[in-house]
């Protein structure tokens, strides 16, 4: 039996991710944004409210990074994605998180969370509220990486559960993509 549960705005995971600007005076701002994903080669595409002063900073800077939430910060993410910047100018500090410029695009990268990509604007639509970044480069913690790749058993990112307002902890292998279903022919 399945239940139908209306007209909702949900799927599963939701990634947690932490969208990083600067403003027009070089201060650090990150807001958490669980509507995107990467599309395409090399493209990133995010639903970001016009109102933020995120937008606002990347429509100005050009250049925005994402950071992957992971279960060791669940309590500053989740400041970083109730406190609005228009409210708590100095946000990303009171977080208690590390600002660095990126070597790449003209915007933050948190040093405490492991796993950045540094994207470069290409688009924003103020009526669909649509951001689109080229990845120009990732960021990985060594701490998170086996033999050269992230594994994602250490990355231990979170998604979002929009129904019940929960984090949960991803990371358990369960197959191998191209692969186990050749086990059907």
């Amino acid at each position: 039996m399945k239940t139908n549960l209306g007209k909702k705005t949900i799927l599963y995971p939701m990634p947690v991710l932490m969208v990083g600007t600067y403003d027009k005076k070089g201060k650090p701002d990150m807001m958490a944004a669980a509507w995107g994903g990467v599309f395409n080669e090399g493209l990133i595409n995010l639903c970001l409210d016009k109102g933020h002063k995120t937008v606002a900073n990347l429509k100005e800077r050009k250049a925005f990074t994402v950071a992957i939430a992971d279960a060791a910060h669940v309590v500053e993410c989740d400041y970083l994605g109730i406190v609005s910047a228009h409210d708590e100018a100095d946000k990303v500090a009171k977080a208690g998180f590390t600002a660095t410029k990126s070597a790449n695009v003209d915007a933050p990268v948190i040093e405490e969370l492991p796993l950045t990509l540094e994207c470069q604007l290409e688009s924003y639509d103020d009526t669909t509220e649509q951001a689109v970044g080229r990845i120009i480069n990732v960021i990985a913690d060594d701490s998170v990486l086996t033999e050269g790749k992230v594994d994602p058993a250490k990355l231990k990112a979170i998604t979002y559960d929009p129904e019940n307002h929960t984090y949960i902890q991803l990371g358990q292998v369960v197959g191998k993509a191209f692969s186990d279903g050749n086990k059907i022919n």
